[in-house]
């Protein structure tokens, strides 16, 4: 399995709720160099947090990609999910290649799980980075981190 995670881009700093944050411009210019690393990778889904900033990451990225298949938004990809709850949600799902988009500390916590077996070590995901995973199943310790990057 092949296995994507994206943190948002740069939002604003405040709305009505932390749900409602926007990206910003430098947010979507971030999103888009991220998405660049993803052109013609064989992606089976794109999942997003139902947050607005995901969602426009996802869609930016959706867009950028031409990919056919709808953006899946579920409620398991919110800043404070368990990264334990997110790995038996992929697995689940069944495919092989997925780009999730989310937030920290999910992100950070949600890599040093699949790549170290715990959470004592997140990954440092600034906004708009993307890590790449890639492993047998989508367990704790059983992936490899093969990449790293972060936006500009």
């Amino acid at each position: 399995m092949k296995l994507w995670v994206l943190r948002h881009g740069e939002a604003q700093p405040r709305a009505n709720t932390d749900a409602e944050r926007r990206l910003t411009e430098h947010g979507r210019e971030q999103v888009l160099f991220s998405a660049a690393r993803l052109l013609g990778l064989p992606l089976q889904a794109i999942i997003a947090s139902p947050y607005v900033r995901a969602q426009q990451t996802a869609a930016l990225v959706h867009d950028a990609l031409g990919f056919a298949e709808p953006v899946r938004t579920v409620s398991w990809l919110t800043p404070e999910s368990d990264p334990q709850q997110v790995l038996s949600e992929i697995e689940q799902l069944g495919l092989e290649q997925v780009l999730l988009v989310s937030h920290q500390p999910l992100v950070g916590s949600l890599v040093s799980l699949l790549e170290h077996g715990h959470r004592q070590q997140p990954a440092p995901m600034s906004t708009a980075s993307l890590a790449q995973l890639e492993g047998e199943w989508p367990l704790a310790g059983l992936m490899t981190l093969r990449a790293l990057h972060h936006s500009q």
